[in-house]
């Protein structure tokens, strides 16, 4: 194998159509090297690199090219200052979610001893971030899907943060009340063309209905048996959803019903508080 030095290794990468960011994260993980440590590459954009380390990196170059989250590739994903493992049995975190929990923690106040409960909690990502933000918090997080809560249980473990885990659909298998209900759950309609571009992330958590609204309309009409008086639920939803989720709230009774953007600006979460 012809030697190539590390600069050289990132151009062809992104010649083959890789984005800078994922050429230079594939890198730094067959280097051994931190995901933020980005200033070694150039530092270092001259050394040569060892023919296993090319031939490690080619196939990791190919799966991502093959529309592989690099998460699923490295085994980990940065989410809210926690390193999360992840793999194919869980949706791969996104950076939108972090707009849910910075809202979950304003109604959070520090020392609060607060139930918090997590529905569709994939990898753990939402409730392990409220856990060791408001560690006072009794956090339960739900899930139906048993491989996801290995995984997010795994990292619950690893992390030593101490959410309780439930198996269940939606609030079926829940007891007791809480005073903050949270959730980022399937919404993306069944015949969405952009699914396409997700067949590597299981379809169960992404998809819908028709509309892309079944499930959240699920947690709103079982949310208000499963809330104490006052509390709040807070939803992820889609980019064109926040009117329809605000409808879906206010029918089941919820007041200061509203809507926060993501850094984009988009409408990304809606939630209420039930009266009380």
């Amino acid at each position: 194998m012809t030697a190539v030095t590390v600069a050289q290794s990132l151009q062809r990468a992104q010649t083959l159509g890789l984005a800078r960011i994922d050429a230079q994260l594939l890198h730094l993980h067959v280097l051994g090297r931190e995901p933020h440590d980005r200033a070694w590459l150039l530092a270092h954009d001259r050394d040569e690199l060892p023919a296993e380390v090319q031939a490690t990196l080619e196939a990791l170059l190919q799966r991502r090219l093959a529309g592989e989250p690099i998460a699923y590739i490295t085994g980990f994903k940065e989410f809210f200052g926690l390193r999360l493992q992840v793999d194919a049995r869980v949706l791969d975190p996104r950076p939108d979610t972090e707009t849910l929990v910075e809202w979950a923690l304003d109604l959070l106040p520090k020392g609060c001893t607060h139930r918090v409960l997590d529905l569709g909690t994939g990898s753990g990502a939402v409730a392990l971030a409220l856990q060791h933000q408001r560690p006072s918090c009794s956090v339960t997080a739900v899930d139906a899907s048993a491989n996801a809560l290995a995984v997010a249980s795994a990292n619950a473990q690893r992390l030593a943060l101490p959410v309780r885990f439930v198996q269940s659909d939606w609030m079926a298998a829940v007891p007791g009340l809480f005073e903050l209900i949270v959730s980022n759950p399937p919404y993306v309609a069944d015949g969405d063309p952009h699914l396409t571009a997700l067949t590597h992330e299981p379809l169960q958590a992404l998809t819908s209905g028709a509309d892309g609204l079944d499930d959240i309309r699920s947690i709103v009409a079982q949310a208000p048996s499963h809330l104490a008086p006052g509390g709040w639920l807070l939803l992820e939803h889609g980019w064109d959803q926040a009117h329809a989720v605000q409808d879906l709230l206010r029918s089941s009774g919820f007041e200061a019903v509203q809507s926060r953007q993501d850094l984009a600006g988009t409408a990304r979460c809606t939630g209420g508080r039930l009266p009380g």
